[in-house]
């Protein structure tokens, strides 16, 4: 592959790239570059976010360069403050290091382990002397520091930024000193940090590193707006992700419920097909040559059968496409529900068994006709229906994203 060839696929993605000649000069002197990309183990488990970075990695890894997993074991104890509006909550070393275990390994489902260098930043931040860290510190101002919107906006609202959050971008950028990195990798959200360590590196004497970021994942929750989509990043705390562990009939479920207006957002950013293949499924769909579902079942066949194997994925396929024709899944959980006062409301027994927010809105549920009860879908006037004890019944909620229960009403 030529040297113009390699810089197209590698800026694949990419939203920021400084600077993109000094990319094409080094790739174009032939040797190796050695690429960094730091992960602060804040928390153990990985979802599809974060592989897009990872997978920028191993397209580094496929064209023969050398990257290096950092694990910010020290920096993590820190805190990045990105995107806080509060100084974050400091982590002990013990659950950093019993995050980073779980990370490294989940880590090598994307990349290739052969090739890649594990390092820790507590190898050289740790030891750094006091007189080290203070001509650290002279090497940075804190008016470029307040250049940073998080910093910035909590100054400005006279929120306390403590001294420690103002060495986190300094450590980070301590780290590609250390390594001597060519190229760092971040997510969008972490620009500032990467162009520090691009301005710290010239002055200890080394040639600055190139800055490349990757866009940050919506969530399964996604949505289309005015022509963006719009909402949350992907995250196990806001409950829209899709984890790489997760078993392959719940990864293809998520999948598959993706928003169709915002399900090529994904692919393009997960996807390994190439650019113009996807340019193609794009016109397809829009001219009704190719349906939606069909695209997505592509996909999910894709995604899952990176992260397991293609028979797992196809039985994982053929499983949600026996659901969606009417039959039930192996897994239904029973809840037992009590009755007040000899019975108790629909509405209200599926609030209890968690398959709907509240009462009223499994009463809204029933009066919209998606609530089925033992196998027959109930009409608006039956929202107040109520369920006697000693029975049990199966219910069904939902129409597009299907959940089942049996409820033992005593």
């Amino acid at each position: 592959m030529s040297t113009s060839a390699n810089i197209d696929e590698l800026c694949r993605g990419v939203v920021d790239l400084h600077v993109r000649a000094d990319l094409e000069q080094r790739l174009g002197a032939g040797k190796p570059l050695r690429i960094k990309a730091g992960f602060d183990p804040t928390r153990p488990d990985l979802h599809l976010g974060h592989t897009v970075l990872m997978q920028k990695m191993r397209q580094f890894q496929d064209l023969g360069h050398e990257v290096v997993f950092l694990v910010g074991d020290f920096t993590a104890m820190v805190g990045d403050p990105t995107g806080k509006s509060e100084s974050r909550p400091r982590l002990t070393k013990e659950a950093v290091h019993a995050a980073a275990v779980t990370y490294t390994a989940q880590a090598f489902k994307i990349l290739d382990q052969s090739r890649t260098v594990v390092r820790y930043n507590s190898e050289w931040l740790e030891a750094l002397k006091p007189s080290e860290m203070v001509e650290l510190c002279a090497k940075y101002t804190v008016a470029r520091m307040l250049e940073r919107d998080d910093f910035s906006k909590r100054y400005a609202d006279k929120r306390p930024i403590f001294v420690h959050e103002f060495l986190y971008p300094l450590l980070q950028a301590f780290d590609s000193v250390a390594l001597e990195c060519d190229v760092e990798l971040g997510g969008t959200d972490q620009l500032f940090n990467l162009l520090v360590g691009r301005d710290l590196m010239p002055r200890y004497g080394k040639r600055a590193q190139i800055v490349m970021t990757t866009p940050i994942l919506e969530g399964t929750d996604a949505r289309l707006e005015n022509g963006l989509v719009v909402g949350p990043k992907m995250s196990k705390s806001a409950n829209n992700y899709v984890g790489i562990s997760d078993v392959p009939f719940d990864m293809l479920q998520k999948l598959l419920l993706i928003d169709d207006s915002v399900i090529f957002r994904f692919i393009e950013l997960l996807s390994s097909r190439p650019l113009e293949q996807i340019a193609t499924e794009k016109a397809d769909v829009a001219a009704g040559r190719l349906t939606v579902i069909a695209l997505k079942e592509a996909f999910a066949l894709e995604i899952v059968t990176r992260f397991h194997d293609a028979d797992a994925a196809s039985e994982a396929l053929a499983r949600r496409r026996s659901v969606a024709r009417g039959a039930l899944p192996d897994d239904i959980e029973e809840h037992t529900i009590p009755s007040e006062g000899g019975s108790i409301g629909l509405g209200k027994a599926l609030a209890l068994a968690n398959l709907v927010k509240s009462s009223s809105d499994g009463v809204r549920q029933i009066q919209g006709g998606a609530v089925h009860l033992d196998g027959r879908r109930l009409e608006k006037e039956e929202a107040n229906i109520r369920l006697e004890p000693g029975n049990r019944y199966l219910v069904r909620v939902g129409s597009k994203n299907r959940k089942f229960a049996h409820l033992k009403v005593v």
